[in-house]
């Protein structure tokens, strides 16, 4: 695949490590331009710019925008090498372009605090008795973050919400349909199982925010066979030209 070329703007080894907060406030950043949009766009996001593109795709209204306003450019660029660099977002390119991706473990934070933010938003309905006229904005989401989403609901033991997830029902696929009779059924205190919608997520979402020092990995030859180790240097040497080569 052709690949176009990525200048880092400082070493993420020469900056300070991420703090959690910081580390949700960019991926929130960019979730509303997974796959879409690339570095430039992403730092532009998080400096609360005016510019053209960001305020035409309406992203001035993502929840991080210019969380990071005191800042220049180049150093919150140097924030976000270091999320690539250390495994939290990743370049995929479409064509020549490069596009920022979660990595599994970017989505493992970003699916919980998003699910969050939408329960957050229910408790905002209740609090000022608003009726959503339509669901249709939950449908087509990603199946692992809904799940998590409607087990908080299920946690959560508030009646308040059945007047919602009965107009969500009628809307969804079958599968998910069927998640929401379940809570529905919990919260209404009925005979429903009460059995977890998805396993306890903790000790992943705990895992995901460990920043381990790289350490040398043993591999094996897939044209000899013989293993041989590949050291720390290597890798960032790799992982560098990776980055800045066709």
């Amino acid at each position: 695949m052709s690949r176009a070329t990525i200048k880092i703007s400082i070493s993420p080894d020469n900056i300070p490590a991420l703090s959690p907060t910081e580390i949700r406030v960019i991926l929130r950043a960019a979730d509303d331009i997974i796959a879409s949009g690339g570095r430039t766009l992403l730092a532009k996001i998080l400096k609360g710019s005016k510019d053209k593109k960001v305020l035409e795709l309406g992203l001035d209204q993502n929840p991080s925008y210019g969380y990071f306003n005191a800042l220049k450019i180049d150093e919150i660029m140097a924030k976000i090498d270091w999320m690539i660099h250390h495994g939290f977002l990743e370049i995929q390119y479409s064509g020549r372009l490069p596009m920022i991706v979660f990595t599994e473990r970017g989505w493992t934070i970003e699916r919980e605090q998003y699910a969050d933010e939408l329960l957050q938003e229910w408790d905002r309905w209740v609090a000022n008795g608003v009726v959503p006229l339509s669901m249709e904005y939950l449908k087509d989401r990603n199946r692992g973050m809904i799940l998590l989403f409607l087990e908080k609901i299920k946690n959560t033991g508030n009646k308040q919400y059945i007047p919602f997830l009965k107009q969500w029902e009628k809307i969804d696929y079958k599968k998910v349909r069927q998640v929401i009779r379940k809570v529905i059924q919990h919260l209404d205190k009925e005979k429903g199982p009460n059995s977890p919608v998805v396993s306890d997520l903790k000790p992943e979402l705990e895992k995901a925010f460990e920043v381990r020092p790289e350490e040398p990995k043993e591999l094996k030859c897939r044209e000899c066979g013989e293993r041989f180790i590949f050291d720390v240097e290597e890798q960032k040497f790799f992982k560098k030209d990776n980055k800045s080569q066709c």
